[in-house]
């Protein structure tokens, strides 16, 4: 677990000596604030629980879209400049690689997304605020983007280039976001597993009307467990090519 740390931090640190880090918790953040104040300025008279609920689930769309920008270039750029070789061949194991940079990609992610806690905390200027729906509405949207991140992690290691895996993950993303449209045109009983595979309807909803249910946590924690050790088995399949 040190390799992997210190990967992290190797990797976090890269994200702020170029303008991708900067950036991205910049535009994120600005995304935040103009959803927040153009939902929040159309009915003046919503009650806060509501104006949170509505906070957070326009606050993942941006959260999801970061997680993506975030991973493309983490593998994929080190295969196209060579440099992966290198890691390849040095006494470092693969799962300490994959999980190194996903510490990386997701520590910027979370920066970007407890930098908004100003949002709701405004709220308590002008209305009552229930702390619980705030924390565990948070706690949604981290758990949201680390599987959206791992994704991206995954997409990344299939790729040999930073557009192709920008598509793969985003296809990826789109994919499994969109699964409670396709449940909705299902019938019983394949609809209610693809809802339960969709990572933003039915499993994100709870967090936003601050409910702290165990099975969407254990969701979005075995999602991104499966995604980060499948792209371990990408990247040992590819060592031996």
């Amino acid at each position: 677990m040190s390799t992997a740390l210190l990967i992290a931090r190797r990797e976090f640190n890269s994200y702020f000596r170029s303008w991708l880090g900067p950036v991205l918790v910049a535009g994120v953040l600005l995304a935040d604030g103009l959803l927040f104040n153009w939902f929040n300025g159309l009915d003046q008279k919503q009650l806060s629980g509501a104006v949170l609920q509505q906070f957070f689930y326009n606050t993942s769309a941006p959260t999801m879209v970061a997680a993506i920008l975030l991973t493309i270039r983490l593998l994929a750029e080190e295969r196209q400049t060579g440099t992966l070789i290198l890691l390849n061949t040095s006494p470092v194991k693969d799962r300490d690689i994959v999980i190194g940079k996903f510490l990386a990609a997701y520590g910027v992610l979370v920066l970007a997304t407890l930098l908004s806690a100003y949002m709701p905390a405004w709220l308590f200027v002008h209305g009552k605020v229930a702390i619980g729906q705030i924390v565990v509405g948070y706690l949604g949207l981290l758990l949201l983007g680390a599987a959206l991140t791992a994704i991206g992690v995954f997409g990344s290691a299939l790729a040999t280039s930073q557009v192709v895996a920008a598509i793969l993950s985003a296809v990826m993303a789109v994919v499994f976001v969109l699964l409670w449209m396709v449940a909705k045109a299902s019938e019983p009983p394949l609809n209610q597993y693809l809802s339960a595979l969709a990572v933003h309807h039915e499993n994100f909803r709870p967090f936003m009307q601050g409910i702290l249910q165990p099975s969407g946590v254990i969701f979005y924690v075995v999602f991104t467990y499966a995604f980060l050790f499948a792209s371990v088995k990408v990247l040992e399949a590819r060592r031996w090519q």
